[in-house]
């Protein structure tokens, strides 16, 4: 066939592309700056396991992973606290990180991929406005076509021409500081929910999760500025009130990362060039997990890969790419980022009263921790019903205006997504993430 491929971070979706490609017969080299046994993070990661399927990747063995625990919601006063109901079948696995990355190396490789640690990518190797390999701390390396799978600041990405139309840049409240740590468990107090997510978190600008496993108690502090281990302290003191388990003692993690949590990259194409997983801004917009959507999302660029007969692989013979992943997730993942943005504007009373009088419930959180196939068609049903509750028992017209104005704005998220372009064309491509990127600046900035 004599394609080259190069796939620029050992990102899960650039992975599971990889593999697919390689068992097709294409030359896939996988360049990746960390080291084999030292990827990820020192924690646990949890995803939809039928998103392996999708990317034609086996199943782990199953004393690798265990079913994710329902969470359990709660607002600042904690009075009303909404806990997940997802079927066993529908739920997520949980699997150490280091577990999800050596599964997935050790399949691309039996496909025939080949490995690259220890290299940093530093910039993309440009011809023209074609995007012709990558420039590392290693040397350069040329290919056919450049799979960019490393992460949300990817210095592939960031160092594309503006000619190619590809987002550069994160922009405010589009991406989720966090520490994350598992700390010794102490004393024989159980909590009765072992799963919980407390959003506005002492009032505070933030979000804590506190998960019981066994001997270790999973903590996660997030929010949308950076913030230091004084805050962390904090929080820790005020989850310790009514966790009297959480000891003090971290026993893995104890790290700060960014996370993107936001509406997919407006344009995922280029000549040459193709983004996947955070790079491409694919994670869910509310939680800020996404693992399965990159799998899925691998399937789909290698189909518009391997039907490109000429090889050519210009953002026209990719588009079909994004054109899938904006009809199955982006358009719906597009519609909840606006969702997360109205969360964002909501002070403590207004969140209590929405949990309080039943505005939000088990329907809406549940949908969170499952495979939906059509991520928007569940959104337009929920978020409509949440509309709908939210006019019939709010009795604070301030709060009410903000929840009809996110509803117009979810709306016109999933009609500027309808609007995508069927086929590649530079002006109508260009046009359309004009609009796009334009109308999230607009919701993010408005009150």
């Amino acid at each position: 066939m004599g394609k080259t491929i190069i796939v620029a971070g050992a990102g899960h979706g650039g992975l599971a592309a990889a593999a697919q490609l390689a068992k097709k017969g294409y030359d896939v080299t996988v360049i990746e700056r960390g080291k084999r046994d030292k990827l990820g993070y020192d924690w646990t990661d949890i995803f939809d396991p039928r998103s392996l399927s999708a990317a034609i990747i086996p199943y782990p063995q199953s004393d690798k992973y265990t079913l994710k625990e329902n969470m359990t919601f709660y607002s600042p006063s904690r009075r009303t606290p909404v806990t997940q109901e997802i079927s066993d079948d529908e739920r997520e696995i949980k699997m150490e990180r280091s577990d999800i990355y050596a599964h997935l190396i050790d399949h691309a490789e039996k496909c025939g991929v080949k490995l690259k640690f220890g290299r940093r990518i530093i910039a993309p190797v440009m011809l023209g406005n074609r995007v012709a390999g990558v420039e590392t701390n290693r040397g350069g390396y040329l290919a056919d076509l450049v799979i960019d799978a490393a992460g949300l600041n990817s210095p592939i990405r960031q160092g594309l021409p503006k000619m190619c139309g590809v987002e550069h840049s994160v922009g405010k409240n589009e991406q989720f500081f966090v520490y994350r740590a598992f700390y010794n468990r102490v004393g024989d107090f159980c909590p009765e929910r072992l799963y919980q997510v407390s959003i506005l978190h002492e009032g505070e600008r933030r979000i804590a999760w506190l998960a019981t496993e066994g001997e270790f108690v999973d903590v996660l502090i997030g929010r949308f500025e950076p913030f230091g281990m004084i805050e962390v302290e904090n929080a820790l003191e005020a989850l310790r009130r009514h966790n009297p388990h959480l000891g003090t003692e971290v026993m893995r993690g104890g790290e700060f990362v960014n996370i993107p949590v936001r509406q997919p990259l407006s344009v995922l194409v280029a000549d040459g060039y193709a983004a996947i997983g955070d790079s491409a801004f694919m994670t869910v917009p509310i939680i800020g997990s996404g693992i399965a959507n990159s799998l899925k999302a691998s399937h789909m660029l290698v189909k518009a890969i391997t039907d490109d007969k000429n090889g050519a692989y210009t953002a026209e013979t990719l588009w079909p790419y994004q054109l899938e992943y904006y009809r199955a997730l982006g358009s719906g993942y597009a519609a909840m980022a606006c969702l997360k943005l109205f969360l964002l504007k909501l002070n403590g009373p207004e969140l209590d009263f929405i949990f309080d009088n039943g505005i939000l419930t088990v329907k809406e959180f549940s949908s969170l921790g499952t495979g939906v196939t059509n991520i928007g068609s569940m959104l337009k049903m929920t978020f409509g019903d949440f509309v709908e509750r939210a006019k019939a028992v709010c009795t604070d017209k301030i709060l009410l205006t903000k929840i009809i104005k996110v509803g117009s704005q979810v709306a016109a998220a999933a009609a500027i997504c309808a609007m995508l372009p069927p086929k590649y064309n530079t002006f109508a491509v260009s046009k359309w993430a004009d609009t796009y990127v334009k109308f999230f600046r607009r919701v993010g900035n408005s009150d």
